[in-house]
């Protein structure tokens, strides 16, 4: 949530996953356009950092897929203002193996490839 125009925070837990994910804006940042950046490290063991910008308020969702198309995790469902986020995404109980990250924010879509190797 936002707290004076500086920083969002916020901790999710997927307990069906076990799951945790942390969410952090950078403060006063200005976007300009959207974007989904590749996550990094990748390949990675057990966590990755996934970031994205959007240039304006939007009911944002970024969830992860595996290679044939479930859904294994949603780390963001929530309406943010503008500004630049990182996801820490952990991986716990999840297999080695390719996995797709999507953001919908508004219009924006947009889907990244990324590894997991245990």
């Amino acid at each position: 949530m936002q707290t004076n125009g500086i920083i969002s925070k916020y901790k999710q837990v997927d307990y069906n996953t076990e799951t945790t994910t942390d969410v952090e804006e950078e403060p006063q940042q200005i976007v300009n356009e959207f974007e989904l950046s590749q996550n990094f490290p990748n390949p990675f063991n057990p966590s990755t950092m996934i970031s994205y910008s959007i240039p304006q308020s939007s009911f944002v969702t970024l969830k992860v897929y595996d290679i044939i198309g479930n859904e294994v995790a949603t780390l963001v469902n929530n309406q943010q203002p503008a500004g630049k986020y990182f996801v820490d995404f952990n991986t716990a109980n999840l297999p080695s193996g390719v996995y797709l990250y999507r953001l919908q924010a508004g219009d924006f879509v947009q889907t990244r490839k990324m590894t997991l190797v245990k």
